[in-house]
């Protein structure tokens, strides 16, 4: 896929409507986490540097089409100003006379955040005079929030087909590195898969089977895969009543050509609590009361194996109850290993997931993956092979 990025826009004097992702944590009306306002940096300062004036878009939080006060964008004002380290104006509404004040008030190099566009019922719904009228303060359109592409909405896909549209450079870093991961990867691609059930990523691994060389699964769901190979798997969460899926996904993958990595061995425990008394299990060796909860030594070195063995890896969900300590051992081993290679040159290294994303902040190695995708249902859908509406808008 080809996009006209910011390096192909003329930028002096234009009025640039930038989609960001602002749905930041709040507590208390204070910015708990401002890594979503850290990445719109780069796409501010480069409009900014090129002489636009740039106007944010952005929602929070789920209002469905109402005006909800305790859903404005008003509070994220100040910590946004902290971390672009100049003034940001703002609108009380995202179109309409407040709006088009706000933007006739403004001169180049100028930033204004308008309010919250989900106030709008016709932001969701992608309705046409919604989105003519937020183009009306424009003169370009940039989407610089991945994180929203999986959905058709106004200021995320109809936009893009009424004004000049280019991709920012937050959303540029995410499409390179989600295509050397899977769009034109270095091979031997390894794929990670991890969480408490297979139901919530069918799409996923069958996606997957036919387009990485390994995949290794952990977490709850490879509990039913085990089960689906004859292995009595005690108290474990397991889905059994998905055997005959997991043993198509296994067909599939050996057909495609796909190694499938199953644990060896694992971590049990009778109780999910920090601290717990904790076994490692051979897989025939699982008692009726216990619960697997990790991955165990001789499956983590397997993997790690892999890992060395591989040029890509891409990484979604955790290989074990990863909250509760001692059962986050195999996935902060994972983690750290695969950043280390990542950071050498060794490996491109790619994960995304919210669970994920926590993981590797958890072990304290994100940083040194090659890229981590904040964004957790577009990540996740581009893994299932899904077209995402406000990518697609911005194809040429």
């Amino acid at each position: 896929m080809t996009f006209k990025t910011l390096d192909d826009a003329a930028l002096s004097g234009k009025r640039a409507l930038v989609r960001v992702d602002l749905n930041v944590p709040m507590a208390k009306g204070e910015v708990t986490d401002d890594t979503r306002l850290k990445a719109a940096k780069p796409t501010v300062d480069k409009l900014r540097a090129g002489g636009a004036k740039v106007i944010l878009l952005a929602h929070f939080d789920r209002p469905k089409g109402q005006r909800v006060p305790e859903m404005s964008l008003f509070p994220v004002v100040r910590p946004l100003a902290e971390v672009l380290g100049c003034d940001v104006a703002f609108a009380q509404d995202c179109v309409g006379d407040d709006a088009a004040a706000a933007v006739a008030a403004m001169k180049d190099g100028d930033v204004l955040l308008l309010e919250n566009v989900r106030f709008h019922p016709g932001e969701e719904k992608n309705a046409a005079d919604f989105a003519q009228a937020l183009a009306a303060n424009g003169d370009l359109y940039v989407n610089d929030a991945f994180s929203a592409a999986h959905r058709a909405h106004a200021s995320t896909e109809g936009l893009a087909r009424l004004l000049p549209a280019y991709a920012g450079e937050q959303m540029r870093r995410e499409l390179d590195a989600l295509n050397a991961a899977l769009g034109a990867p270095k091979r031997p691609v390894l794929g990670v898969v991890g969480g408490s059930k297979v139901s919530t990523k069918l799409d996923l691994l069958n996606n997957l089977v036919g387009r990485l060389d390994a995949l290794a699964i952990g977490g709850g769901m490879a509990n039913t895969f085990l089960a689906a190979k004859g292995v009595d798997v005690g108290g474990s969460l397991c889905e059994h009543d998905l055997g005959d899926t997991a043993r198509q996904i296994m067909a599939a993958a050996e057909k495609a050509g796909c190694e499938l990595l199953l644990p060896l061995d694992v971590v049990v425990a009778t109780e999910v609590a920090p601290g717990a008394d904790s076994h490692v299990r051979a897989l025939d060796a699982v008692g009726a009361e216990e619960k697997i909860l990790d991955a165990g030594p001789k499956t983590l070195a397997r993997l790690i194996a892999a890992m060395d063995a591989s040029a890509t890896l891409i990484w979604n969900g955790p290989l074990g109850v990863f909250e509760v300590p001692p059962f986050d051992k195999a996935t902060v081993a994972a983690a750290k290993h695969a950043a280390g290679l990542a950071k050498s040159g060794g490996l491109v290294a790619v994960a995304g997931g919210g669970d994920t994303v926590a993981a590797l902040n958890a072990a304290g190695c994100a940083e040194d993956f090659t890229f981590v995708s904040t964004a957790g249902g577009a990540f996740l859908e581009w893994m299932e092979g899904k077209t995402l509406p406000g990518v697609a808008a911005l194809s040429q």
